[in-house]
Formats: C-alpha cells, structure tokens, sequence
C-alpha cells in the first residue's frame, strides 16, 4: 500500500532576480513523498506564486487531498488535479520515482549515463546595465552560444545598447540571441518595438504583450517582424480543444512548454502534438525549480530529441538547493558520472 505525504520548502535566491513582474528573492515549493515497501519517490510540486494558475487558497488543501486519496493511482489521480499543474507534475514525478531502481533516475537514457548533454540558453537576469553586462560577458566567458535576456524592466533604449553590444562582437551566426518580455509590452507600442529589436538578428521574443489578448496577439504574430515565442499564454489552458483553438488562431512562431505551469509531461506533450501539428517550433523551459524538479525536466526533455537549446534553469540560483549531478559545461546542461544527490528537507 502506498502512503504519501508532502512538505513545503522555501528556496533563498543568492541574490534578488529581477523580472518585469517585479524582483524575486524567495520560491516556494512542493515536495511529494510517497512511500510503498520501503521504497521512496520524489515529485516536486512546482507552484510558482503570482504565475501559476493554481496559485490559489486551496492549493495546499488540494495536495492533502491528493496524499489522502493516493491509492486511487496516477491517472485517477491526474484526471483530478487538471486545475492544479504543477500538483500533476509532482505525481507524475513521484509516481516514476517510486516505480524506478534509482529514485533520482525517471527517463534513462545517455544523458543520465553521462554519456550526453542537453544544450541550454544562459539566463540573463534584469537589473541595472553593469549587472546585465556583467551577466552577458560571463555567459560568453563559459561558452554559451544561446543567450536570453529577460526585457521590459529596465529604459527600453538601453535594452538596445545591451543588445547592440553583444551583436558587436558576436553575429547572429557565433550567438543565439533571444528575449522575453513576459507581457511588459503594450499591444500598441509592441509592433514598433519588435521592429527595433528585430535590427539585432534575434532568434525570437517570448510573450511581448500580456497573455489572454488573443486578437492583438494573432494580429502581431501575423505582422511581426521577429519570431514570437508563446509562454504565459498556455496557462491555464487546460482541454486538448481549447489548446488548439488558441494555436490555430494566434499562430504564433513558437510555444514555450513549462512542465510546473502546463500540466506535466503529459500536458507538455499535448502542446507539443498540436505545436508540430501546426507546423509551429517550441521548446522546453524550467521554471525555477528545485534541483529535484529541474532533474525531471531535464532528462524527460533529453527524450524528445530536440536539437534547439532548451531553456532549462543550471539549479545555480539558490542557497539552499539539493546537491545532484547537473552541472553546466559549455553551455550545456550534464549529468556527472557521480551521480551524487543530496535530498534533505530540514
């Protein structure tokens, strides 16, 4: 008989992270225990608070709900949590886990043999221009060859200067650049500033006006100058019909698939069916995860084969994250042939 239980974490960034939703210093997090013969699984339930459509009242009232109820079995279990993302994500985890010969161990393959490796986009964080080119020469420093850089927060105007600085030592050809806004644009300026942008050969911009404009939207995926990559735009979008609806007519250049926001692997995969359906590219990004998430993301998206960097996180951000064998070389995201992993909640 399986028994389960789950525990809140707070994750410590190193030092503030700044977004155009505001400056982050802590994360709260899930984790999904369950237990059966003596054995252990681990999923990570990865709410994300002010993003996460299941940010809500009842969350945690849903996760005792789910650890009560856990002997229903997974796809019972899932059907039930549809308005809870990240809480399908964590037993999608915890279920693997459990059924694994090594807990840490969800998706073998060569990159868990140590054998391959995930190439990942450097992060750059906002903030004031020093510490953005501080971030940007660091990344160039270890070998990235994709960068991301989050907009919207700082003078516009300088965003352009930083950009323009990287393209002047590095052509599109030596650099993947791409941006995020997260909403930060209005629909009427954000044509003309995709146009400005557009000058630096940047690979794509994630989410430049606020999720739910579905018409804006489609009329600037349509005129863009610069592909537009959807993220915040499928929270929450829960019915294979619905997910459709929104590709068919927003049509954008990209879909960005965050496990913790959309609804697992299995929420995940839907986008990704309807995505290439629609001739429409994507890829997978982790959303501030814990090392124990971030680990899931990371080998399931190993399987899907894709040959863009993905933007998965370096687990680099906090204090007092779980010791694990990712680690970043090159600009790529591996998995040390020690496989050491230290997992403790106190």
């Amino acid at each position: 008989m399986i028994k389960a239980e789950f525990h809140k974490y707070i994750l410590e960034f190193k030092r503030p992270s700044g977004t155009s939703r505001g400056v982050l210093r802590t994360k709260e997090t899930f984790f999904l225990i369950l237990n059966k013969d003596g054995k252990e699984g681990i999923g990570e339930c990865g709410l994300f608070r002010g993003l996460s459509i299941d940010d809500r009242p009842d969350y945690e009232k849903k996760l005792q709900w789910v650890c009560d109820h856990i002997h229903l079995g997974l796809q019972e279990l899932l059907n039930a949590t549809v308005e809870f993302p990240s809480i399908q994500f964590g037993l999608e985890q915890a279920f693997l886990s459990l059924n694994s010969s090594n807990k840490f161990h969800l998706f073998p393959s060569d990159f868990v043999a140590s054998e391959s490796s995930i190439s990942i986009n450097g992060l750059i964080w906002m903030g004031d221009k020093k510490f953005m080119k501080d971030q940007i020469q660091e990344k160039l420093e270890q070998g990235f060859s994709c960068i991301k850089m989050k907009i919207g927060a700082i003078d516009f105007d300088e965003e352009l200067r930083l950009l323009k600085y990287i393209r002047e030592q590095f052509s599109e050809n030596e650099i993947e650049l791409r941006v995020d806004a997260n909403g930060a644009f209005s629909p009427r300026e954000a044509l003309q500033k995709l146009e400005k942008l557009s000058q630096f050969k940047l690979h794509s911009i994630e989410q430049p006006i606020k999720q739910g404009q579905y018409e804006e939207m489609a009329k600037l995926c349509k005129e863009t100058p610069l592909a537009i990559a959807l993220d915040e735009e499928l929270i929450g979008v829960f019915l294979n019909h619905d997910k459709k609806e929104l590709l068919e007519h927003i049509k954008p250049q990209y879909t960005i698939l965050k496990p913790s926001l959309v609804g697992g692997f299995a929420g995940s995969k839907e986008w990704i069916d309807i995505s290439e359906s629609n001739k429409i590219g994507w890829w997978i990004t982790s959303a501030l995860e814990s090392n124990i998430g971030l680990n899931a993301i990371a080998q399931w998206t190993y399987t899907l084969k894709s040959n863009m960097p993905q933007g998965l996180g370096t687990g680099g951000l906090f204090t007092n994250n779980f010791d694990s064998p990712l680690f970043v070389n090159q600009g790529s995201l591996q998995y040390s042939s020690q496989d050491k992993w230290n997992f403790n909640l106190s």
